[in-house]
């Protein structure tokens, strides 16, 4: 079982390609939603709104506690925000938001994404890079001299939406980080 944070943004793009590999996602809203989750994904959307829906539903010390168990988590794009370490706290990294700028400046790429072998093609909205890592952080990509695609143990977060593009290489990923 998947856990998705269905607080604001997009959630359901991510429980289709979830539900496409054969693994059955959950919504999550409350904390009883996390119990017998084997991943979880914080989607990408507003990460002001949906740092209040956190905070108003009581997630984020659930949501820490998970992850520093060692449960498999994937951030993509205000999911990333989300998991950094001015907010949940759970990745070294602090983000710069729409560091790539506004919405107009929104565009596309393909990547080099370690371990991946082809590249991935990603969809950058808003999107944040990785401002500063500490040193357990690996960076997976980057874009110019950005990183945008990094690793932390269990959890994985890129500042872009795989989901838009039909991608799911980082959703297998995120199955196989647990044995699914």
């Amino acid at each position: 079982m998947v856990g998705i944070l269905a607080l604001q943004g997009g959630f359901e793009a991510h429980a289709r390609i979830i539900r496409s590999l054969g693994a059955e996602p959950r919504e999550v809203r409350v904390p009883a939603d996390l119990e017998g989750l084997d991943a979880l994904i914080l989607p990408g959307g507003e990460s002001t709104v949906m740092t209040l829906g956190v905070e108003r539903e009581g997630l984020a010390e659930p949501l820490r506690a998970l992850a520093g168990d060692g449960m498999p988590v994937l951030g993509t794009c205000a999911g990333m925000i989300m998991l950094d370490r001015d907010h949940l706290g759970v990745l070294d990294i602090r983000t710069s938001r729409n560091a790539f700028g506004r919405q107009l400046h929104s565009f596309e790429a393909d990547l080099e994404l370690d371990g991946l072998g082809e590249p991935l093609h990603a969809v950058f909205i808003r999107a944040p890079w990785v401002a500063e890592h500490g040193p357990e952080v690996e960076v997976l990509a980057r874009v110019g001299e950005h990183p945008v695609a990094i690793r932390q143990g269990n959890v994985l977060a890129v500042a872009f939406h795989p989901e838009l593009a039909g991608e799911p290489r980082l959703h297998e990923l995120l199955l196989g980080l647990n044995g699914s």
